[in-house]
């Protein structure tokens, strides 16, 4: 969780679970840490679906979302096969700015923290506010 972050709603949480695949690892079967950006975009458009949404149906409605900002916190390092869960979720939305949050635990160990700010944008490139509707 981010610092001064107060724990979210868990109605408001995702939880999507990975399985570290060996073509996301390194030769000592350690996730390479570029995984963790990908594991962290399932579980967000994981939390869009489940809201009932897509990007592909945003996207037909001219919204598109860029990640503006990403920063990851490793804390231990995940493996080969392991089994890990993604926790999501939306820590503001205002204007055309989303964060997000999120945790990787393995069990109950926390492995990794991280936090994404998305910026809304029309098909041209230029920030629009996020639409009414767009995010839950």
């Amino acid at each position: 969780m981010a610092q001064n972050q107060t724990a979210p709603d868990p109605k408001n949480v995702i939880e999507v679970p990975i399985r570290v695949r060996y073509c996301e690892c390194d030769p000592m079967n350690v996730a390479h840490h570029s995984s963790y950006a990908v594991w962290l975009e399932i579980a967000r458009t994981d939390m869009l679906r489940r809201d009932g949404t897509s990007y592909a149906r945003l996207e037909e409605a001219g919204t598109y979302f860029v990640v503006a900002r990403l920063s990851i916190r490793y804390r231990k390092p995940a493996r080969y096969d392991d089994d890990l869960t993604v926790r999501c979720w939306i820590d503001t939305c205002s204007g055309a700015k989303l964060d997000h949050a999120y945790e990787i635990k393995r069990g109950k160990d926390l492995i990794a923290t991280a936090e994404t700010t998305l910026v809304c944008v029309n098909k041209h490139g230029n920030i629009q506010p996020i639409p009414s509707g767009a995010v839950s």
